[in-house]
């Protein structure tokens, strides 16, 4: 999988991408991330990326050109799956959308920033909206980094054991259920008896139980999604 970014901070990828799992998957050629400065295609001496809005109002906008050669710069190289703008007013990122474009092999990410993206391009060069949340941050490259992630660590071979993310929250739309580890008596609070016994039938359905319990109590929502 290849993903590229396009950004108008691409020093805030820094972090959250070159740590953990997906540092593993990209030395492993699991994954490529590629960071563009969307800046670096503006055409005027200052590289100015917004303006002021038509109709006025507070806020400023990314202008349509750079971020629109930035696009056909990268479109004119490779065929992208998605062309994909992070936007509060997207389509709310779940693991089912991971799970799909975790199968694409190209993907591009558009930060947003400011007050937004010029309408024009999100018209006609975008052809996904998401967003991580019923929220809004300063831009969209912390929404990126959580998209990358979630996908990366779904390719084969970058987690150690493939079989975890199978059991994932969300995977099967239910709630993990709880977890333990060493000591199994820990300032009196014991590890539960099934997961001691060694009975793996036992220990399965009492996952499957709590998992729907957890769910239930804190994300009834979720049992009603596809009705």
């Amino acid at each position: 999988m290849r993903i590229d970014i396009l950004s108008l901070f691409p020093d805030m990828f820094q972090g959250p991408l070159s740590e953990s799992i997906v540092k593993r998957a990209l030395q492993k050629g699991l994954a490529e991330i590629h960071i563009h400065n969307i800046r670096n295609f503006a055409t005027d001496k200052h590289h100015r990326v917004d303006d002021y809005q038509f109709g006025g109002g507070a806020g400023m906008v990314m202008m349509p050109e750079p971020v629109v050669a930035a696009i056909e710069s990268l479109t004119n190289e490779r065929k992208y799956d998605e062309i994909i703008f992070m936007t509060p007013d997207g389509e709310v990122f779940n693991q089912k959308t991971a799970n799909l474009m975790s199968m694409y092999d190209n993907l591009m990410l558009i930060c947003g920033h400011y007050k937004g993206l010029d309408e024009r391009v999100r018209q006609h060069f975008i052809t996904r909206e998401i967003s991580i949340g019923d929220y809004v941050l300063s831009g969209g490259e912390l929404a990126a980094c959580v998209v990358a992630d979630s996908l990366i660590r779904l390719i084969p071979g970058a987690l150690n054991d493939e079989t975890s993310a199978l059991s994932d929250s969300f995977q099967d739309g239910l709630l993990s259920a709880p977890v333990y580890t060493r000591p199994a008596d820990f300032r009196g609070w014991k590890v539960p008896d099934v997961l001691m016994s060694g009975h793996d039938k036992n220990i399965v359905e009492w996952r499957q139980q709590q998992s729907i319990e957890r769910t239930i109590t804190r994300r009834p929502d979720l049992l009603n999604e596809d009705e």
